[in-house]
């Protein structure tokens, strides 16, 4: 099997971070989201990867390189703009050949991994495989409707859904899917709907197999779910500790500090992942926080955020339920009179007490 991994989306959920970087990459617990995908694939034993881009491609290509990193090797496909799910698989037919694959969306985070689901599509006769999963606001997804376990129908952000069992954005396909493409029409969002050619294999008698997860996924389109992907993971890890701690300094519950990360005079309550050369000092890193590489904390508290690489935050009381981007500065100004003064982009946003 190969994998094709969709990573040209705009990530427009999560501006003003994705008007400068792409939304694969925003980090769950240091880690780049798309890093996971890649990870998941590859435990699975698929390491032919190809890896659909669009402007961000730059990016995209420094973070993964040929996936040699990963024990894989990635092909880069070049999307000229975001044409559909569907669109995707049909510029990748060269890549993927007449071999079955899995699809699997960039920025969608499954915890325990694909590996059960490969291996039943491996073993299975199905010419596709959908996985399902019950959301509290299934006008936001495509949505499958079933007749016991068969899947009858599916619907892309319908208006007045039938069933709150969402698409996962991992799928699994043969060489049918191609011929499902070419006769589909883009949507009135313009675009090729992965579900619009599912659809046309259902219609035309081709077998579709569906799973319902029970096991946590997400769909990281939004900073409340980078946040909860985080919390997922860091419950996850066992804390180490290679950087500096100092004996004024406290360490509760699971820590990891990286290599080059100093930790003085400062509470930290784990789970909590500290990045490399990041500096942590008379400050407060409370649970489910992740702090990247190379920033400052410095007489700061934080608690359930994610804090981006070459970040400062000097001086700030509480910041928590927060995800902040690359080389930002955040300071309580000595100047008088007393006043909040912001440098923000483009649809940020701002919550104060």
């Amino acid at each position: 099997m190969k994998g094709l991994i969709l990573s040209g989306g705009k990530g427009t959920r999560l501006r003003p971070l994705t008007y400068t970087g792409a939304k694969q990459l925003v980090p769950v617990a240091n880690k780049p989201v798309l890093f996971y995908a890649i990870e998941s694939l590859v435990s699975c034993g698929i390491t032919d990867l190809g890896i659909v881009v669009g402007d961000t491609r730059e990016q995209i290509v420094a973070a993964v390189g040929d996936g040699s990193r990963f024990g894989a090797r990635v092909t880069y496909i070049q999307q000229d703009a975001p044409r559909g799910l569907a669109h995707g698989v049909q510029i990748a037919r060269e890549f993927l050949g007449d071999e079955r694959f899995v699809l699997f969306l960039g920025d969608n985070f499954l915890r325990d991994g694909i590996q059960q689901f490969v291996e039943r599509f491996e073993s299975d006769s199905a010419n596709a495989q959908i996985l399902l999963y019950h959301v509290p606001d299934p006008q936001h997804f495509g949505i499958a409707e079933l007749e016991g376990e068969r899947v009858v129908r599916l619907v892309e952000k319908p208006k007045h859904p039938r069933s709150n069992l969402a698409l996962v954005g991992i799928y699994f396909f043969d060489h049918h899917v191609f011929e499902a493409v070419a006769h589909i029409r883009p949507s009135f969002r313009g675009e090729l709907e992965i579900t619009d050619a599912i659809q046309w294999l259902i219609d035309q008698g081709y077998r579709v197999a569906a799973e319902v997860l029970t096991t946590p996924w997400i769909d990281t389109g939004k900073m409340e779910d980078m946040l909860e992907a985080n919390r997922l993971v860091l419950e996850t890890l066992a804390g180490k500790v290679e950087g500096e701690v100092d004996d004024r300094s406290r360490l509760v519950g699971k820590v990891i500090v990286a290599p080059g990360a100093r930790i003085i005079n400062s509470h930290i309550r784990g789970p909590v992942i500290i990045g490399a050369n990041t500096e942590i000092v008379n400050s407060f890193i409370g649970p489910f926080s992740a702090i990247d590489h190379d920033c400052r904390i410095l007489n700061s508290e934080i608690e359930h955020s994610i804090i981006m690489e070459h970040t400062v935050i000097e001086d700030y009381s509480r910041i928590e339920d927060s995800l902040i981007g690359r080389f930002a500065q955040v300071r309580r100004s000595p100047a008088k009179p007393s006043a909040t003064r912001l440098l923000l982009g483009d649809h940020s946003q701002v919550s104060m007490p």
